[in-house]
C-alpha cells in the first residue's frame, strides 16, 4: 500500500517547515532509512529518512514551499504498485502547484517523466546551506558553478563570497542584466521617478522571531537592571590562560554563569501554572546573529563543562549555527540565555527573555576607561552587563545579588 509522507512536527512550536531541498526525483527508487528530503525550521535543517521502500511516485510540492505541520509532502508507492497511477489518483495533487517551486526543483506530482529524468541530472541537489543560497541570490551567483568546501561538498557562505569577489560563478543571465538595471537606474533618476516601495515577506525564521518576542512581553513580567564591572582581572585572567588555549570572554562568562546558577537556582527556573520548577539541568544558551534572524543554540551541562570544553563547544555551535548545520537538539532545553553585542561597539541594552526561561544577560563591550580604584583614578578595564529577569519569578535583590556573583567568577574563578 502506497505511504503518504506529511511535513513532520519538530517541536512544540513548529507549525511550518520549508521544503529546502529533494534527495529524489519522482520515478526513483527509495529505500528505507535513507535521506529523502530536507527541512528548514525556524530553527535548524532537518533531513528527513524514507519510512518504507519503494518508488518515488510524487512530490506535491516544489523545493523552496512553505508546508504546514501534517500536510501532505510526497507519496511513496509500495513493491508491485504503479507510481504513475497512484500520483494521478492521489487527491493531494490538485493542491501541489500552490507553492513556489525551485527551478531546479523534482517535478511535483502530474509532471512528466521525461522533466523527473533532467531533475535528476541537474545539479539542484547539491548541499547547500540556507544562508548560503539565500546570499546567491543576493549576489547573482550560479550555485552550479560554485565548489563546495562544506562537509560532503556542502556550499557555505563562503564560498559564495569568494565566488561572488572572483567573478567566476556569476550567472549569464546576471552579467546581461547588470548594465541594464544600472542605465534602468539612471534613467530614473534624471527622470525623477519616485522609489518604489519594497517588501520583505514575514516568514521561516524572522516570523518566528517576532512571535516569540511579542509572546515573552506579553506573557512575563519583564525587567531589567544594569551594572558597569570593574573586569580588569578577568582580562589578567584571559591573557594567562590563553597561552595554554584559546578562548573569548564569551566562553568565560558562560562558565562564569553556569556556576552562579548553582548558587542561585531560582534564576535556572521555570514557571509552570502557579508553580515554579527549580530545573536540575544548567543549558546556557548563546546568541549567534544571522543574516536572517538569530539562533540560540545551547551548551548543555554547562555546569559540568571546564573552561576549555566550553570554549570548544561554543566553537563548535558557532560555526554550524552559521552553516546551517545544527540540529535540533543543538538549540532545544536552554535554562538560561546570554546574548552579546559588544563585538558591534554597543554597551548596554535590554535583552528579552527566551519564552520559558527566568532570565537572559546581556553583555556589551569591554573599554578601557578612568575609574576610580582603591581610592585614585586609574586606568581599569570595564563592562556593562544587563540582566533580564521575570519579576514573578525572582525579585529583584536576588537577582542582583546573582549579577554580582557572576561577576565576581568571570573576575576570580569559583572559588
Amino acid at each position: 500500500m502506497a505511504v503518504e509522507l506529511t511535513m513532520p512536527k519538530f517541536g512544540l512550536t513548529m507549525h511550518e517547515g520549508t521544503l529546502q531541498r529533494f534527495f529524489k526525483a519522482p520515478g526513483e527508487a527509495v529505500k528505507a532509512g535513507e535521506p529523502l528530503y530536507e527541512v528548514e525550521t525556524e530553527k535548524v535543517l532537518y533531513v528527513v529518512e524514507a519510512p518504507a521502500s519503494g518508488t518515488l511516485a510524487a512530490w506535491f510540492h516544489g523545493e523552496g514551499a512553505i508546508v504546514e505541520c501534517g500536510r501532505p509532502v510526497a507519496i511513496i508507492a509500495e513493491a508491485g504498485e504503479d507510481p504513475t497511477a497512484i500520483a494521478s489518483q492521489t487527491p493531494a495533487v490538485a493542491a501541489a502547484p500552490h507553492a513556489a517551486q525551485s527551478a531546479h526543483a523534482p517535478p511535483v506530482a502530474g509532471e512528466s517523466a521525461a522533466g523527473a529524468e533532467a531533475v535528476a541530472s541537474s545539479g539542484g541537489r547539491r548541499a547547500v546551506s540556507p544562508v548560503a543560497r539565500k546570499l546567491a541570490v543576493e549576489l547573482k551567483v550560479d550555485l552550479d558553478r560554485v565548489n563546495g568546501t562544506g562537509p560532503g561538498g556542502r556550499i557555505t557562505r563562503e564560498d559564495i563570497e569568494r565566488a561572488a569577489k572572483s567573478g567566476s560563478a556569476q550567472s549569464p543571465a546576471a552579467a546581461v542584466a547588470a548594465p541594464i538595471a544600472a542605465a534602468a537606474t539612471t534613467v530614473s533618476s534624471v527622470a525623477g521617478a519616485k522609489p518604489q516601495l519594497r517588501t520583505v515577506p514575514m516568514r521561516g525564521m524572522r516570523r518566528t522571531i517576532a512571535a516569540r518576542m511579542h509572546q515573552s512581553l506579553r506573557d512575563t513580567a519583564q525587567l531589567t537592571i544594569t551594572t558597569e564591572a570593574d573586569v580588569t582581572a578577568a582580562t589578567e585572567l584571559r591573557a594567562r590562560l590563553t597561552r595554554e588555549f584559546d578562548f573569548t570572554y564569551t566562553d568565560l562568562l558562560i562558565h562564569a554563569v553556569a556556576r552562579a546558577l548553582l548558587r542561585h537556582p531560582r534564576m535556572n527556573s521555570r514557571l509552570s501554572e502557579e508553580v515554579i520548577l527549580l530545573l536540575p539541568e544548567v543549558n546556557v544558551g548563546m546568541a549567534v546573529a544571522l543574516e536572517e534572524g538569530l539562533i540560540v543554540p545551547v551548551i548543555a551541562n554547562a555546569d559540568r563543562k571546564s573552561l576549555r570544553e566550553i570554549a570548544a563547544a561554543t566553537k563548535d555551535l558557532g560555526e554550524r549555527a552559521r552553516s546551517g548545520g545544527l540540529k535540533l537538539e543543538d538549540v532545544s532545553g536552554g535554562t538560561f540565555s546570554i546574548t552579546n553585542l559588544g563585538n558591534f561597539g554597543v554597551d548596554a541594552f535590554t535583552p528579552i527573555l527566551n519564552t520559558g526561561e527566568t532570565g537572559i544577560l546581556g553583555v556589551g563591550r569591554i573599554i578601557e576607561k578612568p575609574a576610580v580604584y582603591r581610592g585614585e583614578i586609574a586606568r581599569r578595564t570595564m563592562l556593562t552587563l544587563s540582566l533580564t529577569f521575570d519579576h514573578r519569578v525572582i525579585d529583584g535583590a536576588p537577582a542582583a545579588n546573582f549579577l554580582q556573583t557572576v561577576i565576581d567568577i568571570f573576575n576570580y574563578g569559583d572559588r
